[in-house]
């Protein structure tokens, strides 16, 4: 995977890529990943580091940025959203021989991509897998499961990945805790090549529920008003949630960001109480009412 940045102070920052070296720029920091299961680097003022120094994810005047340095905010979504990423990776790479780049843009703590790249290894292993996010608790996670990472932001100056260098870009859960999503597709459409693949999971405004929740008044689930608490709707833990999608929103929304929509699907949620779940499970089969959106877009 080809990656792109200046070369620190005190000399460049080794990376293994395939067998080559590399580095990338986050922040103005550079950083340094490995693919292939070998442990990443980072170099920052010429000093190398394990991903970034402990604190470096505190952004002081960044409110965002400082709630995703919590340690409560959720790094993971949990073994079903591993095991459908996972599968449908799968599907895009089925009969596929020569190796693929896969990027996880908004990684967490790995743990899905972890799942992901066993699985397809276990097929190719010559496929290469990398993740990255902002947060330096995820990462640190991320990179104990033996993945590349890298610390960077969908936000300007971009990813830290060359155009046109990644068959397959995830963003699993991500769009919906971004405060530019045009800027964040239309970086995952720069690094993927030509006919490459999105795989983009989010939360369903229009899930079944809350379709019943929003007629009576009540804050639909998945939505937020504030970065402190849960008002107004069901729930206790607080997501960061910026942005919610229905079906309709989303492919239109990515058609016009240059994409082909391939296939949309449904998911269930892990926290529909027991009782309700096997009616989340049958509105999977109905993907415009369904909790979680599946979608599986080509770059046009």
């Amino acid at each position: 995977m080809a990656v792109t940045a200046p070369v620190p102070a005190g000399g460049p920052g080794p990376a293994a890529t395939g067998g080559q070296a590399s580095s990338a720029a986050t922040g103005g920091q550079a950083s340094s990943a490995a693919t292939g299961g070998q442990a990443s680097s980072a170099a920052t003022g010429g000093q190398a580091s394990s991903v970034v120094p402990p604190g470096a994810s505190r952004a002081p005047g960044n409110p965002l940025q400082e709630f995703y340095s919590r340690p409560g905010v959720p790094l993971s979504s949990g073994p079903d959203r591993a095991r459908r990423q996972a599968r449908m990776l799968a599907g895009i790479l089925r009969g596929r021989e020569s190796p693929a780049v896969i990027v996880d843009v908004g990684c967490g703590d790995g743990s899905a991509l972890a799942v992901a790249a066993q699985y397809i290894s276990g097929h190719n292993p010559a496929h290469r897998f990398a993740g990255l996010d902002w947060s330096a608790d995820a990462l640190r996670r991320a990179q104990s499961h033996g993945l590349a990472v890298l610390r960077a932001s969908v936000a300007a100056p971009g990813l830290p990945v060359a155009d046109g260098a990644a068959d397959v870009v995830i963003m699993s859960e991500l769009i919906e805790h971004l405060v530019d999503p045009d800027a964040a597709v239309a970086e995952a459409r720069r690094v993927l090549r030509p006919g490459g693949s999105l795989l983009l999971s989010t939360p369903n405004l229009a899930a079944w529920y809350n379709r019943g929740l929003l007629a009576a008044g009540i804050q639909p689930v998945f939505s937020e008003v504030s970065l402190h608490g849960v008002f107004g709707r069901p729930g206790q833990v607080v997501a960061g949630h910026l942005r919610l999608f229905t079906r309709r929103a989303l492919t239109e929304f990515l058609t016009a960001s240059g994409f082909r929509c391939v296939t949309v699907t449904g998911a269930r949620y892990h926290d529909v109480p027991r009782l309700l779940g096997p009616l989340d499970r049958a509105f999977c089969r109905w993907p415009s009412a369904a909790s979680i959106l599946l979608l599986h877009a080509r770059k046009e």
